[in-house]
């Protein structure tokens, strides 16, 4: 493969990766907009009087919490990535980097294709939380396990969405 087609090739994964992000960031919007209030109760388990704002104590350490986006079906038409390839990914790939903890939930994934053409498929989202100090060392370590999977399974890409967070443990 010449230089300007590995070129060409990066600006359509890009590309895929920019339209996934997006779809995911929209994804998140919805949900966070739609999610029903909670409804503040007092430690007794009755409801508080209504109009009562609940007070909420800022909680934790600041984290940073990374979601990766991780399709199953391939673009080049090859066989399904299995159950069993991905938890074998990720003891290789992600725990090394990763050995305090992770969550793993499966789900179905939908996007459109650089053809216009909704894709759907099985996929898995993988939750990633780390020390806000270690943001600078766990950049590269995360983009490698998106490129590691994205070559292993040859995939267009693999979706990434970061936010700031508390964590308590």
């Amino acid at each position: 493969m010449t230089q300007r087609q590995r070129h060409k090739q990066r600006e359509k994964q890009n590309r895929t990766r920019r339209t996934l992000l997006a779809v995911a960031g929209a994804a998140v919007s919805v949900l966070a907009v739609g999610a029903p209030a909670a409804q503040a109760t007092l430690d007794d388990g009755r409801t508080a009087e209504p109009g009562a704002t609940a007070a909420v104590a800022a909680r934790g350490e600041a984290y940073l919490e990374t979601r990766l986006f991780f399709g199953t079906e391939r673009p080049d038409g090859g066989p399904d990535v299995t159950d069993a390839q991905f938890m074998t990914f990720v003891d290789r790939s992600v725990t090394p980097h990763f050995p305090a903890g992770l969550t793993i939930q499966e789900g179905r994934g939908q996007w459109r294709d650089s053809n216009g053409v909704v894709e759907r498929e099985r996929s898995y989202e993988l939750i990633l939380l780390y020390p806000a100090a270690e943001a600078r060392t766990r950049d590269p370590q995360i983009e490698r396990i998106r490129d590691a999977y994205v070559t292993a399974y040859a995939q267009d890409s693999v979706a990434r969405l970061d936010e700031p967070t508390l964590a308590d443990f």
